[in-house]
């Protein structure tokens, strides 16, 4: 009875010995350095503010991305050109404005070579122009070598009266008339207005003395010119003269 116990305990190990036996031959099969069942391999992220290889694709970018930086939609890069092709220093490719360009010429002339007109450098004629009736027509002309300036109007006295006629605002110019050497301004003398002459007090007239006006329109400059007036000028106290004008028709046409 001993005996066979112990054979029965000595197959039993033998059967045991032989199964695991069996089942390492068949595992022998298997790739050598295989994962263990439920190992998965998982990827280390890179260190916060790693840098990234050249060529590399970032992630989220396909292969023929790889190492090209996306530009935002209508952004430009430090010192790139804007639309307008100026270059910015801040990278928004906008240009600053330009400083306003010189006027042609060199711009505006030299106030010394103007002068201002009086007798002295200007020859100042009176006549009666068919038309318009009841009127006389004043004549400047620049006798001198620089330009003149002819301010506002003509300062008139007639024979010795102490008053002057009085200006037709509606026939002041836009600008100063300029008088280079030999170019003339003109004056339109009005003898008489709406009232009748014994109205008006009206008298004939034989000189008249003219004189320029200042700058400032203050006074009058320079010394008086008097002219001889046609024969049988009659005049009102309702008499108005222009602003000097550039053109003959300007100066008769009120």
């Amino acid at each position: 009875m001993r005996t066979f116990r112990t054979r029965t305990t000595t197959a039993a190990a033998t059967a045991l010995l032989a199964a695991l036996s069996l089942t390492a031959c068949q595992n022998g099969g298997s790739d050598t350095g295989a994962a263990a069942p439920g190992a998965t391999s998982t990827a280390v992220p890179a260190p916060a503010g790693a840098a990234t290889p050249v060529g590399a694709a970032r992630p989220g970018t396909s292969g023929d991305q790889a190492g090209t930086a996306a530009t935002p939609a209508g952004g430009t890069g430090k010192g790139s050109t804007g639309g307008n092709g100026s270059t910015g220093k801040d990278g928004a490719g906008s240009a600053k404005p330009k400083p306003a360009s010189p006027a042609a010429g060199g711009g505006t002339s030299d106030p010394a070579s103007f002068t201002t007109c009086t007798s002295a450098n200007t020859k100042v004629t009176v006549s009666r122009p068919s038309r318009p009736i009841n009127h006389l027509l004043i004549t400047a002309t620049n006798t001198g070598t620089r330009t003149c300036l002819a301010y506002a109007a003509p300062l008139l006295r007639f024979d010795d009266e102490q008053s002057t006629p009085r200006l037709v605002e509606s026939s002041r110019p836009q600008a100063v008339v300029t008088l280079a050497p030999g170019e003339s301004a003109y004056a339109g003398v009005i003898l008489s207005g709406e009232r009748a002459p014994e109205e008006a007090n009206g008298r004939v007239t034989e000189r008249l003395s003219v004189l320029f006006n200042s700058r400032d329109e203050s006074g009058s400059v320079g010394a008086p010119t008097t002219v001889t007036l046609p024969a049988d000028t009659y005049k009102t106290d309702d008499a108005a003269v222009t602003y000097w004008q550039d053109d003959l028709a300007d100066a008769l046409m009120y």
